[in-house]
């Protein structure tokens, strides 16, 4: 097939009869792309940043409430960390591997077929990140606005417009500079790494004065509930859950300095830094606060500052504000790219695969994020949604991981810059399939609901990207749409390196896969030219 076949057929198949120029008019189609701007310290910074946000901080009670004992609640926190670690090793190869933006989504779409592909970004699409984020601004709104309403709750209409303008100024910042986007997660990572580092020393000090009780053996273990194999079920999945976001950097990755060396380099720091600071911050709560005082506080960074720091104590909402601050703008920054790389793949419109010309930040895709997320905030189901998805959003790691498993037997001899044993992708899916199977079994309505979300993404996709021959009224409309859009935003197609690995196993997969990748019959020949 010819060099850059797949980039013309994501551009023209949507337009019949067109030309190259039709979706990018004269534009320079080519002469832009993507920045490679992202270092190490910035692709820790993104890690480290979208696995911390607001939980540590808030509610870390639900792996305790589910473990029934401190010291079990902290194997948790420990294996859950490990675990984490053995799937971003995973992701890590495929990352090197499949090197293309935009995550599981690419790597699902190219060893599983479109279908499949489609479904992940459906559900990231319809409910995950414009939930999550949603819900990151509303935490932050809540803890600017708490200080000024000491004696009642902010009026909700207060806190959804706080939100807006958080999400607005975000999507600004990351439409106008990538760097800008990565200088601020930066500042604001290592923001909530000192408050979380106060926390840490704060416990340090009450254990020298002898504050330790519940880290004796004896106490530690004494259970306050019944032991249940369900409930340490959903203890570890509580904990799989604070450490969503391990996956986020692979994302980005082709705007990732040296990803193959990178890449790997900042798991390697972040996860274990990320299960250090999880572990000790909980060492540090149960150093001032009993399990049943933990259980019923719904902040507990601020309960426990209250206890320790005096007059101090406003230190931890604003530690909090700052956490969910940098979290927005890290779900931003690699949501768009997830939307940016559907689009370049032809399931969503080609507009949100633009670039702008100057700043070389993907503004259609990010305009889009925003949209999705400020309808979100008027909707009062938001949480529900995010309890619905959540077990979805889990099965699609392991659906990824299990990927990794099929690629190797497909595609054994494949360059791998990267090549880690086949064992850690078998932990992680035995791992997987533990929690995946008790939360079916404990939450089987939540789960279906979840599953019933999912697959309304199925007749979308063959109506909207395996359907090859739509009416020339609907082409049309799409073109102006386009036009109109690229205009606006001063956006254009940006250029793919032809000659690059992502783009040679994109085209042997799509070879596999067909008809699904089926070009129109009036592209046909010159493709196969």
């Amino acid at each position: 097939m010819e060099k850059g076949a797949r980039q013309r057929n994501n551009t023209e198949k949507n337009q019949p009869g067109g030309t190259e120029s039709d979706a990018s008019p004269g534009s320079g189609e080519g002469s832009v792309a993507l920045k490679k701007e992202i270092g190490l310290v910035s692709a820790c910074g993104i890690i480290v940043g979208n696995i911390i946000g607001s939980g540590i901080f808030v509610s870390p009670k639900g792996v305790l409430e589910n473990a029934g004992s401190v010291g079990l609640s902290l194997i948790v926190w420990i294996v859950t960390g490990l675990i984490t670690a053995v799937g971003a090793l995973c992701y890590a190869e495929l990352g090197v591997t499949i090197p293309k933006s935009g995550g599981d989504y690419s790597y699902v779409k190219d060893i599983f077929g479109g279908l499949a592909g489609f479904l992940r970004l459906w559900i990231a699409l319809l409910v995950i990140y414009p939930t999550n984020q949603a819900v990151i601004a509303l935490t932050f709104s809540n803890y600017v606005l708490q200080p000024l309403f000491p004696t009642c709750l902010p009026s909700a209409y207060g806190l959804r417009i706080l939100a807006a303008i958080c999400l607005l100024l975000l999507t600004w910042v990351n439409c106008s500079s990538v760097r800008w986007a990565t200088r601020v997660q930066d500042i604001f990572t290592a923001g909530k790494l000192l408050a979380l580092a106060l926390i840490i020393v704060m416990g340090i000090v009450q254990i020298c004065k002898g504050e330790y009780f519940w880290l004796e053996p004896k106490n530690a273990f004494e259970n306050f509930q019944q032991p249940d194999i369900g409930l340490i079920a959903l203890a570890f999945l509580q904990g799989s859950f604070a450490y969503g976001g391990w996956n986020f950097l692979n994302y980005v990755t082709e705007e990732l300095v040296d990803p193959h060396k990178n890449l790997p380099r900042a798991i390697y720091i972040s996860i274990p830094l990320v299960t250090f600071v999880y572990v000790f911050a909980n060492i540090a709560y149960v150093t001032a606060m009993s399990p049943q005082e933990l259980l019923a506080s719904n902040a507990v960074a601020v309960t426990f500052g209250e206890k320790l720091l005096g007059v101090m104590t406003w230190i931890m909402p604003i530690s909090v504000a700052l956490s969910t601050f940098g979290g927005v703008n890290g779900s931003l920054f690699t949501s768009s790219r997830l939307f940016f790389a559907g689009a370049r793949e032809g399931h969503l419109p080609i507009v949100l695969a633009m670039i702008h010309v100057k700043r070389c930040t993907p503004i259609p895709a990010l305009l889009f994020t925003c949209m999705s997320t400020l309808l979100m905030l008027v909707t009062s189901d938001i949480y529900t949604l995010i309890n619905y998805v959540g077990f979805i959003n889990y099965l699609f790691y392991g659906v990824t991981i299990a990927g990794q498993i099929v690629l190797r037997w497909k595609k054994p001899d494949i360059p791998r810059p990267i090549k880690i044993n086949l064992i850690f992708p078998v932990i992680y899916l035995l791992f997987w399939a533990f929690l995946l199977v008790f939360s079916l079994w404990s939450e089987p309505v939540v789960c279906g609901i979840g599953l019933a979300i999912m697959l309304t993404g199925v007749p979308v996709y063959f109506l909207g990207v395996y359907w090859q021959h739509k009416p020339q009224c609907v082409y049309d409309f799409i073109e102006l749409i386009t036009l109109v859009s690229q205009k606006m935003c001063v956006v254009v197609y940006p250029k793919i390196d032809g000659d690059s690995q992502a783009a040679e196993m994109s085209e042997e997969m799509e070879e596999q896969q067909r008809p699904i990748y089926s070009h129109t019959p009036s592209k046909e020949k010159d493709l196969e030219e």
